[in-house]
């Protein structure tokens, strides 16, 4: 059986959804923080304040992914560049159930906003992640076993 990548197919174990969970977390925190921070005690406007911390928050997860979960697989600039950008991708997701639900739906109460955003975005936006993180950033090259064996 082949995986979408044309290698062949690698299961997913606990340890690497952990990993990826940890990495996750890790970013999540570094982003809230550092945008907190800006925001109010550093006196910045909000879009430059979510920008450094969204860049922040990706290079938090990327080097927690690139040491910890998938550590032993390249790492350089073009995996973290496409790794920002499949964020900017989860990002984009979470925005569009928000406008979907706000907008489309007509669901404008804070709750239904925050269930939109920050729970049916953000866990199709993670889905998005693990996938472009496991398949795009940090695919396995195919190991192969000697011919003999």
């Amino acid at each position: 059986m082949r995986g979408d990548t044309g290698g062949p197919a690698v299961a997913i174990s606990r340890r690497e959804i952990a990993g990826f969970a940890l990495a996750g977390i890790c970013a999540y925190a570094a982003d809230l923080g550092l945008f907190v921070w800006l925001r109010g005690g550093a006196g910045w406007g909000p879009i430059s304040s979510k920008s450094v911390s969204f860049l922040a928050g990706c290079t938090v997860a990327y080097l927690g992914n690139a040491f910890g979960t998938y550590r032993g697989r390249r790492v350089g600039w073009r995996g973290y560049t496409v790794f920002f950008g499949v964020n900017v991708a989860g990002a984009a997701v979470q925005l569009l159930c928000l406008a979907v639900s706000h907008y489309g739906l007509g669901l404008t109460s804070a709750r239904a906003d925050t269930v939109s955003g920050a729970v049916v975005g953000m866990a199709l936006a993670t889905c998005l992640r693990f996938w472009g993180t496991r398949r795009l950033v940090f695919r396995s090259e195919g190991r192969r076993t000697p011919w003999t064996g």
